[in-house]
């Protein structure tokens, strides 16, 4: 399980019974390592160049081709779960990567333009059925448990698309995402009184 740091914790504001709640704010979770290059470009889609880069070698090595495919940029609209897919990233990196890497959130503010273009990320269902999905599942049904509230049961294979969003908090945006829109959230300074 992943603890989420307190200012991160949105699902009692978020979560229903109808699932987590959406708004024009969208939250991306990446490892520290990416948060230059994010600052300098915005979000990329595909943006970890240097896991993308390892993967290429590693398949080259074996006698494997890699076709490098287009990702989109993920987003959420929980901070709790933009942290628990830090935590997955940071984990991944730290596999291929020596240095000491910290999860991180960046909150991304859209346009209804680009809001219209958020997707279900259907996609998920294959990762969902493996080791890592089921670890998913099990955070985000501690998630609804910690909130009084009934898991949902989904069947992945046949889940009306909108239930990835709802539900699950799964989403997508097929598009480059200014820096413009990204803020890195980061631990509130606690207010002294004099």
């Amino acid at each position: 399980m992943t603890d989420t740091p307190l200012y991160l914790q949105d699902t009692p504001q978020l979560l229903s019974d109808d699932g987590f709640a959406t708004s024009d704010i969208w939250y991306h979770g990446t490892s520290s390592a990416l948060l230059a290059s994010i600052q300098g470009q915005g979000l990329k889609r595909s943006g970890d160049k240097a896991l993308n880069e390892a993967a290429k070698n590693t398949m080259a090595t074996i006698g494997n081709n890699y076709t490098e495919s287009v990702e989109p940029v993920f987003l959420t609209q929980s901070k709790e779960l933009a942290y628990y897919w830090a935590t997955q990233t940071v984990r991944e990196r730290s596999a291929r990567f020596e240095g000491s890497e910290q999860p991180i959130v960046l909150s991304v503010t859209l346009s209804e333009k680009q809001n219209a273009n958020v997707k279900p990320d259907v996609g998920a269902m294959s990762l969902l059925l493996m080791d890592s999905g089921e670890q998913f599942m099990a955070h985000l049904a501690s998630l609804y448990e910690k909130n009084g509230l009934a898991v949902p049961n989904i069947d992945l294979r046949n889940a009306d698309r909108m239930a990835f969003v709802k539900q699950l908090g799964m989403a997508y945006i097929n598009q480059d995402i200014s820096l413009a829109c990204v803020t890195l959230l980061t631990q509130p300074i606690a207010q002294t009184s004099t």
